[in-house]
């Protein structure tokens, strides 16, 4: 009898191993009762962290615009950052999804939450929080062999850069999203974490909407010392190129109208670290143009 109690505690104690947890973005314990090995990632930022998480293999399917890794392209769609096929899910039986608050319907979120079917809601709005939700995802999935070292290699990037730029004269900047209506993003968005911690001021960080229209006026009206926009507009007329029609705005008067990499920036995944480094070397550049 005495042994069978042993070997009874000692398998209930190998299971209570087994299960793993972590708390996601907006706070919620997930508990798996094993390492998830099957897991749906509905976000772009979301796949990028699961592959440097040590988990690439185990994404059963995505959605449109997962692009990177080059392996990403082979997964699986089930849809879009706005709208997934919750039965082709159901088909596909995951044991993790891992989805985007903000970038996800609240009627899809809330559908795909009665599934019963564990759920990490992944929205970092710091850089420090990318690798936190590494971490985390390393937790669910039992990689923390490969996690660990990733968060902490992207820790080592960020206190370079924040080592590197403490004390720079502010530069006042528009973070333009989209020219055709206006974006731009409000102070609480992880873009806005970038800018400060290259110095930069988001002119309409105190909007209240995290992704406001705001008018040509306004931004006029505010007149930044530089202009920030993504690469993959200034294929068309618009993009920061439009502002070359107000010579007297300052940014277009010193030549600070720039073009970054959008998935460089727009998405909370690890490629976010060398994508604030090379906002920062922009609003570098503005500051010696005020000596020209």
């Amino acid at each position: 009898m005495h042994k069978l109690l042993c070997l009874l505690a000692c398998l209930l104690a190998g299971q209570a191993g087994a299960a793993v947890s972590a708390r996601d973005d907006d706070g919620n314990t997930v508990t798996l009762q094993k390492p998830a090995q099957r897991i749906m990632a509905l976000a772009p930022h979301v796949t990028e962290l699961l592959f440097a998480a040590g988990g690439g293999a185990r994404i059963v399917g995505t959605v449109n615009y997962s692009d990177y890794p080059e392996a990403a392209k082979r997964i699986p769609l089930v849809g879009d950052n706005r709208e997934v096929d919750i039965e082709r899910i159901i088909a596909m039986k995951p044991d993790l999804l891992v989805v985007w608050l903000h970038g996800a319907a609240p009627r899809q979120i809330e559908m795909l939450s009665k599934l019963g079917i564990p759920m990490f809601h992944s929205e970092p709005k710091t850089l420090d929080g990318i690798a936190t939700d590494l971490q985390q995802l390393g937790r669910l999935m039992g990689t923390e062999s490969v996690a660990e070292p990733a968060a902490a290699e992207l820790r080592r990037q960020l206190a370079a850069l924040k080592a590197n730029y403490a004390g720079r004269a502010p530069v006042r900047l528009f973070y333009q999203v989209w020219d055709k209506p206006l974006y731009t993003l409000n102070g609480a968005h992880i873009v806005s974490d970038a800018i400060r911690l290259c110095g930069g001021v988001n002119i309409f960080a105190a909007q209240k909407t995290t992704a406001p229209m705001v008018s040509p006026e306004a931004v006029l009206q505010e007149d930044p010392e530089a202009i920030v926009g993504s690469a993959e507009q200034t294929v068309s007329a618009g993009g920061v190129t439009m502002w070359r029609q107000y010579p007297s705005m300052t940014a277009v008067r010193r030549n600070n109208l720039f073009a970054l990499d959008v998935n460089l920036l727009n998405r909370a995944g690890p490629r976010m670290i060398p994508g604030a480094a090379a906002l920062c070397e922009k609003l570098e550049l503005a500051r010696r143009h005020r000596k020209n």
